[in-house]
């Protein structure tokens, strides 16, 4: 099996500078993808579609935290190649969450000077810590979230597609989720497959794409903190390259995920806002074509209907996901922690 090395000097030029960005400390540590080894092979599993989701039965993040390093590599390398994985049932604390999201992110390679998110509307001395988010419906009440219920924004159900915190320099790798409190029905997630629509381009388009980098901008999050009434959080989050208040950043369009190197089309509705080095006119006919093959592509998603305490990890680099707000004013809750990888890069010639 391959083991994590860190990227050697004479592998630069198999990375296009340009568009990797310069982060020379955000580098992930893999030169070559991670081989599954088989490890969690004799649980039983079963792929929810053709082209993502894969759901364990009797996989517990208590037991993966006793048992050695080889099974949360495997299990890394398997969400990177499913997109999104499921462990039902899980009875797990937030403390647990993290370190099991930590074990993911660091034997997958990601760069030391990455370590988990702190949201930037994280409240400062929350009871879970500053690397907890709760997903709440009670915050959604008050304006919050991507489909900003209290806005004249779309009401459409796909203005919520997203990966998680591409406005970072420094963006995740890998996410957790674990709902614990669920209303009697509605309150499902998506997941839509990056590698899908992105191999479903022509190849003219895909080698068209490969050129460009796209603003990620999530300046909206200032109005939500004055909402919820907490200040942005502007020191540190997760890595050193993360700070501020500016809440934005340039990526590349294509992106290599370094676990598979497969590539996946990275912009998303809801934070992308500008394609370079094209034209205002060209970026604005262009990036929304690209953002309506996630809701459009039905056949590359998975939905999950939630049971109570069950758990998703994915990998961000390679999925959007959006919520569905059907469940009206009941209460659905959960908590979410997010590892940082790798700067964003294009490996060119795969």
């Amino acid at each position: 099996m391959p083991s994590v090395k860190r990227v050697r000097e004479d592998h630069e030029d198999e990375v296009d500078s340009n568009i990797f960005g310069g982060h020379e400390s955000a580098r992930s540590q893999l030169t070559e993808p991670l081989v599954y080894q088989g490890t969690l092979d004799r649980f039983k599993h079963q792929d929810l579609t053709p082209a993502i989701g894969r759901e364990y039965e009797g996989l517990q993040v208590t037991d993966l935290l006793k048992w050695g390093d080889e099974m949360i590599r495997d299990l890394a390398v398997t969400i990177s190649e499913r997109g999104v994985v499921f462990l039902r049932d899980q009875d797990v604390t937030p403390t647990q969450m993290k370190d099991l999201m930590l074990r993911i992110t660091e034997l997958s390679g990601s760069p030391s000077s990455s370590g988990l998110h702190v949201h930037p509307l994280t409240e400062e001395g929350s009871e879970l810590g500053d690397q907890i988010s709760v997903i709440s419906s009670s915050k959604q009440a008050k304006g919050g979230g991507l489909t900003h219920q209290q806005s004249d924004a779309s009401r459409l159900a796909s203005a919520g597609w997203h990966t998680d915190i591409s406005f970072e320099p420094v963006p995740s790798d890998y996410a957790m989720l674990k709902i614990h409190t669920l209303p009697p029905t509605g309150g499902d997630t998506l997941w839509a497959s990056g590698y899908e629509i992105y191999n479903r381009l022509s190849p003219a388009m895909q080698e068209f794409l490969q050129t460009l980098t796209a603003t990620h901008d999530a300046s909206f999050f200032h109005d939500e903190a004055r909402r919820l009434g907490n200040p942005i959080r502007s020191g540190i989050r997760g890595n050193p390259l993360n700070q501020g208040t500016t809440l934005k950043a340039t990526h590349p369009v294509v992106r290599t995920n370094p676990v598979t190197h497969k590539k996946s089309l990275y912009v998303n509705k809801a934070f992308t806002k500008r394609l370079h080095p094209l034209s205002f006119d060209e970026s604005s006919l262009l990036l929304p074509y690209l953002t309506s093959l996630v809701p459009n592509s039905h056949d590359a998603h998975v939905r999950f209907k939630w049971r109570a305490n069950d758990l998703a990890i994915w990998d961000n680099r390679c999925t959007w996901h959006c919520a569905t707000y059907d469940y009206g004013g009941e209460a659905r809750t959960g908590d979410r922690v997010c590892s940082l990888g790798e700067a964003p890069f294009l490996r060119r010639g795969e």
